[in-house]
C-alpha cells in the first residue's frame, strides 16, 4: 500500500482524523468490513489518496508473526545463513504448522534454534521430537539437475540442534525439553519450564453448556518415578530475559542459543557427502578361439 512509517493518517472511513480525536474510536466496528482510509506524506495533505483496507478484529498474530520474522533475521545474521530458527507456539494444530512450515524449509542450514519460549501446550509432541532426532544414515544418489544426493532419510536437518525455553512454557511445552533432552538432541538455553504436566482430556461438557477442567492423568518415567509435574525442565544454560534488556531490544536468550549453537557447530557440523566415484562394473572375460581352416 506504499503506506510509512511518519505519513500522515487524515481520515478514516470518511471521517476526519483532527485534533482531539481518537483514530481508534473511528475504527470501531469495522473489523471485517471494507473501508477506505485517507494518508498523506505531509501534514498539509496535497497529496492526499484514499486507501481500500479491511480492519481485522485482533492484530495478536500478526504481531506474533513480526516476532517470529525479527527472530529469524536475527538468527541468520548472527550465524551468517549457518542456522535456522524455528517457532513452536504450541504442541496443537498450530504447533504442528509453524513447525512443518519452517523447519523442512530451512534444511540446507547447518544446524538449529528451536524456540519452544511461551509454548501453550496441547498435545504430547512426540512427532517433532522423533524429527528433530532423525540421524543421517546415508544417500542415494540422483541423475537429476545437479546430481545433488539424496539424503537418507529424506527430510531432516542433521547438525546440532538448541532448544530455547522459558518459565511460559508449560503442559505440552513442559514435555517438549523434557523429550528434547531425554533422546540427547541437544542443550536446553532459558529458564525452568512451567512445570504443569498434568492432563486434563476427557473431561465431558456439562448439561447448560458450560465446561469443567479436572486432573485425568500425570506424567512418570521409565523408571517407574513422577517427573516433571510441579516441577518442569530445567536449563542445561540458565539465562534469564530481563525486562531492561528486552526494553532495549535484546533477547539474551535467543543470542546465549545462538552462540551455543556456533560453538556446537565447531565440532559436531556435519558435511554432506557427495557422490562418489561410479563402482568398478563387471566385465565378461575375452574367449580366445582357435582359428579354424578355411
Amino acid at each position: 500500500m506504499n503506506v510509512k512509517e511518519g505519513d500522515y493518517l487524515l481520515a478514516i472511513d470518511g471521517q476526519d482524523v483532527g485534533a482531539g480525536v481518537n483514530p481508534l474510536r473511528l475504527l470501531e466496528g469495522t473489523s471485517g468490513r471494507t473501508i477506505t482510509v485517507k494518508v498523506a506524506t505531509s501534514e498539509s495533505g496535497l497529496d492526499a489518496r484514499d486507501i481500500v483496507v479491511r480492519p481485522i478484529g485482533n492484530e495478536n498474530q500478526l504481531r506474533t508473526w513480526a516476532w517470529v520474522a525479527a527472530n529469524q533475521r536475527r538468527v541468520d545474521e548472527m550465524s551468517g545463513g549457518r542456522l535456522a530458527y524455528v517457532w513452536l507456539p504450541n504442541t496443537g494444530g498450530g504447533g504442528y504448522t509453524y513447525f512443518n512450515r519452517m523447519y523442512f524449509a530451512q534444511q540446507d542450514r547447518a544446524g538449529a534454534v528451536i524456540d519452544e519460549r511461551n509454548n501453550g501446550g496441547g498435545s504430547a509432541a512426540d512427532y517433532i521430537v522423533d524429527v528433530l532426532a532423525r540421524e543421517l544414515t546415508g544417500y542415494f544418489n540422483s541423475r537429476a539437475g545437479d546430481h545433488r544426493p539424496f539424503t537418507q532419510p529424506m527430510a531432516g536437518l542433521w547438525g546440532p540442534k538448541v532448544m530455547v525455553i522459558n518459565e511460559r512454557a508449560g503442559s505440552g511445552g513442559d514435555l517438549m525439553p523434557y523429550l528434547f533432552r531425554f533422546k540427547e538432541i541437544g542443550p536446553l538455553v532459558g529458564t525452568r519450564t512451567w512445570g504443569g504436566l498434568v492432563g486434563t482430556w476427557d473431561t465431558p461438557p456439562l448439561i447448560d453448556g458450560g465446561r469443567f477442567v479436572a486432573p485425568r492423568g500425570g506424567f512418570f518415567d521409565v523408571n517407574g518415578e513422577w517427573a516433571v509435574e510441579a516441577e518442569g525442565i530445567s536449563p542445561d544454560i540458565e539465562v534469564r530475559n530481563n525486562p531492561a534488556d528486552v526494553l532495549a531490544g535484546r533477547d539474551p536468550q535467543l543470542e546465549a542459543a545462538l552462540e551455543e549453537a556456533l560453538r556446537l557447530l565447531r565440532t559436531e557440523a556435519i558435511t554432506l557427502k557427495p557422490e562418489p566415484e561410479a563402482p568398478v562394473r563387471y566385465r565378461k572375460p575375452a574367449v580366445n578361439r582357435p582359428l579354424v581352416s578355411q
